[in-house]
C-alpha cells in the first residue's frame, strides 16, 4: 500500500511539473533531448555489520529531456540504465565467504536544474528505480550456492524511491554530469533475515551529447 501511494505521489508530481513546463512552452523554444553513458562508483548503505563491505563498479545509460523554464532553471525528466551492488567478504565459523550482488534498474529520475552560469548547473530530485533483473555469486572456500542466493533475492523490493543531487559541466553541446544518489527504502521487501537489507547510494559519472 505505501508503495503505491509513493508511487502515485511520483506520477503526481511528474505531470505538475510537466504542466508547468507545458504553459511555458510557448515562452521557450529551445528543448532539449540528450544522451549520456558512464560509470556507477557502488557502495551500500546497510544495517547488517557482519563481513567487510566493498564497493562495485558498474555501468548507467540514460535519455534526457531538458524543458527550460526560465533561463536560470529547467526541469529535466530521465530515463535511466544503472547498475548497482556490492561485494562482501567475511568468515563463517573460521571458513572464509565472499559474496556479489549485481542488481539491474530502470530508473526515472525527474530533476530540477539550476544554472546559475551558461556552462555549469546543479541537479536534484526525487528518482523512482524498477528492479529488472539480479545476479548474485556466493562462495564458501570453493563451493558456490548461487540457487540459494537467487531464492533469497527474489523478496527483493522491486519498486524503490530515492533522491539524486549532482552537477553538470557543459561546453556545447557536450556536458559532464557526477551526482550521487540515495535509496530512501530498504531493499530486502518482507523483511526477512535471509534477504539482505541495504539501501543502494551511488556515486556516478558520466559524459553525454545534447542536442
Amino acid at each position: 500500500m505505501k508503495m503505491k501511494k509513493q508511487l502515485v505521489l511520483f506520477i503526481g508530481m511528474l505531470f505538475g511539473m510537466l504542466q508547468l513546463s507545458a504553459q511555458s512552452i510557448n515562452k521557450v523554444s529551445n528543448l532539449h533531448f540528450g544522451a549520456r553513458v558512464g560509470v556507477n562508483i557502488l557502495n551500500f548503505a546497510t544495517d547488517d555489520k557482519s563481513g567487510t563491505n566493498g564497493s562495485k563498479a558498474g555501468l548507467n545509460a540514460a535519455v534526457i529531456l531538458e524543458i527550460p523554464i526560465v533561463p536560470v532553471f529547467s526541469v529535466q525528466p530521465e530515463v535511466q540504465f544503472s547498475q548497482k551492488g556490492f561485494k562482501r567478504s567475511g568468515s563463517f565459523l573460521t571458513t572464509p565467504y565472499n559474496y556479489t550482488l549485481t542488481t539491474n534498474f530502470i530508473e526515472f529520475p525527474l530533476l530540477a536544474k539550476f544554472r546559475p552560469s551558461k556552462n555549469f548547473g546543479i541537479l536534484i530530485g526525487p528518482q523512482y528505480s524498477f528492479l529488472a533483473s539480479t545476479s548474485t555469486k556466493f562462495k564458501v572456500a570453493n563451493t558456490g550456492y548461487e540457487n540459494q542466493v537467487d531464492q533469497d533475492v527474489d523478496n527483493f523490493r522491486k519498486n524503490i524511491l530515492g533522491g539524486v543531487v549532482g552537477v553538470e559541466v557543459s561546453t556545447g553541446p557536450l556536458f559532464f554530469d557526477l551526482r550521487y544518489s540515495r535509496d530512501f527504502q530498504n531493499n530486502n521487501g518482507d523483511g526477512t533475515s535471509s534477504t539482505p537489507k541495504y539501501k543502494n547510494q551511488v556515486a556516478a559519472l558520466s559524459v553525454g551529447l545534447r542536442f
